[in-house]
């Protein structure tokens, strides 16, 4: 049985430092399930001033089972998948522990963006690469980034103006983009 409380208070402790950590808990649909995480691109990374989303599911066991954890923004990393946004991190799978938090977990999946794992990749392809051909791989993790996880306010519009043109109205195409993080191909599947 999920432990509801606990769930409110770490949305609680999220919310209280999301301006320090750039860290953000929402939850989806009114309820403490289905949660969207948000985290900032690590400075001095391929992934610097991306915006990543990160859909949370909480499972029935929490805190005694990790929350299920991957990335809707599509990232460019050894440790992530760039089909799924499948997370290759030992806290959410087998070293996780009651003591930690939502909060920690998003920390540690930023703290992976800093620090790949190649040797235990979740994507053997951007592994690879990362290990061969390093610049390659930085330059594709910036390319993803800059296409994927930033939302220029210019971007934003030549989006809106495109779904608009798809007979979709303005308002909720503003929403829905918001809500994905300004990924255009994730919002239009909302769309339909």
């Amino acid at each position: 049985m999920i432990d509801f409380s606990r769930v409110q208070k770490e949305l609680v402790e999220c919310s209280k430092d999301t301006e320090g950590s750039g860290i953000k808990v929402t939850p989806k649909n009114d309820n403490l399930v289905r949660l969207n995480g948000t985290i900032p691109g690590p400075t001095g990374t391929p992934y610097e001033g991306g915006i990543f989303q990160i859909d949370i599911t909480i499972p029935d066991g929490y805190p005694f089972e990790p929350p299920k954890m991957h990335f809707t923004t599509k990232v460019w990393h050894p440790n992530i998948s760039s089909q799924s946004g499948a997370i290759c991190l030992d806290i959410l799978k087998d070293q996780w522990s009651p003591a930690l938090t939502l909060k920690t977990a998003l920390l540690s999946v930023q703290a992976l963006l800093s620090a790949p794992q190649p040797d235990d990749p979740q994507d053997a392809v951007v592994a690879q690469q990362y290990l061969k051909d390093y610049q390659t791989f930085v330059s594709t993790a910036r390319y993803w980034t800059e296409s994927f996880a930033k939302t220029s306010s210019r971007g934003v519009e030549d989006k809106v103006q495109k779904l608009v043109e798809m007979g979709f109205p303005e308002a909720q195409v503003r929403s829905v983009l918001e809500a994905v993080g300004g990924d255009e191909n994730l919002a239009l599947e909302r769309l339909l």
